[in-house]
């Protein structure tokens, strides 16, 4: 290990980040030292401003990947190498606001359906039933299933914030008959790895996309159905079965309730239920003329 990666590292755990972050701070720092070929603390605002129209145009990243990348490069330069940064010189790239994909209930169900393996099924059941994001189902525990009070515990979730959500009757009787069909009880993880989830770590976010990958392919709907595509519609119908805001901002784990206010956009019953305002006007019925 470098003196450079030891420090930045020191400074990380100091602010007691989460090791997702981590991996990707210092990632980003490894992959910039290699396009140009030169220790990080040599480089400079010039060579930066070059990373990150390579991260555009070459690498044909998202803007939200982006500005990621750029939260670390500016975490390496300020917090571990102590040199001033400014915006002007190195800017956050503009989000780009698109709404995400939502599937119907009817098309929830087809896809759940498609799962080529229980395991899998389970997997789907669980995204849908809990909301959860998928690096918190994979790291669900047995003792996080509450069957007394129907509640599943996520313990660490996103900003190292635990969180109670609902524990649906029938994703506990199909997660009883998952358990009963392994080869052996798990101990720790809900979700063991290796191919018989006989494994001391739980399974990797990587199945979880393969597994709404699959099911998604098999239904015909395509390979673009990531698994936050079921996050989303749990908080959707939801909304739309008249759970209030607040409600959903507490399972979903998001610290402001302006996050949450995105399920007001993908709400097709409250957007069928407001009229448009051209419904209110009485307009004289338009008679055709003949040209002279």
């Amino acid at each position: 290990m470098t003196q450079l990666r030891k420090m930045m590292l020191e400074e990380l755990e100091r602010r007691n980040y989460s090791q997702s972050t981590v991996r990707t701070y210092v990632r980003t720092i490894r992959d910039l030292a290699r396009y140009f070929n030169r220790p990080p603390d040599q480089l400079g605002p010039d060579q930066l401003r070059e990373y990150q129209a390579y991260l555009f145009r070459e690498r044909k990243l998202a803007a939200n990947t982006v500005n990621q990348r750029t939260a670390a490069l500016r975490f390496f330069f300020v917090a571990t190498l102590k040199k001033p940064w400014t915006i002007a010189e190195t800017p956050y790239p503009r989000r780009a606001f698109r709404l995400p994909k939502i599937l119907s209930v009817e098309q929830v169900s087809k896809l759940i359906d498609a799962a080529p393996t229980l395991f899998y099924r389970i997997l789907l059941m669980a995204l849908y039933a809990t909301g959860l994001r998928r690096a918190e189902l994979a790291h669900l525990k047995m003792t996080d299933v509450d069957s007394e009070r129907m509640v599943i515990h996520v313990q660490g979730g996103k900003g190292r914030k635990d969180r109670d959500v609902m524990l649906s009757p029938k994703l506990l009787d199909e997660l009883r008959v998952y358990v009963r069909g392994l080869r052996r009880k798990p101990e720790v993880w809900l979700f063991p790895g290796n191919r018989w989830h006989t494994g001391p770590k739980p399974i990797t976010t990587k199945v979880i996309w393969a597994a709404c990958r699959q099911a998604a392919t098999r239904v015909g709907l395509g390979d673009e159905i990531p698994p936050h595509t079921l996050r989303h519609c749990f908080a959707t119908h939801l909304l739309e079965a008249g759970a209030d805001l607040r409600t959903i901002q507490l399972l979903l784990g998001h610290r402001d309730l302006e996050e949450t206010t995105l399920y007001l956009h993908l709400s097709n019953a409250r957007m069928s239920a407001t009229a448009s305002p051209l419904d209110q006007l009485k307009l004289a019925a338009f008679l055709a003329q003949d040209d002279e």
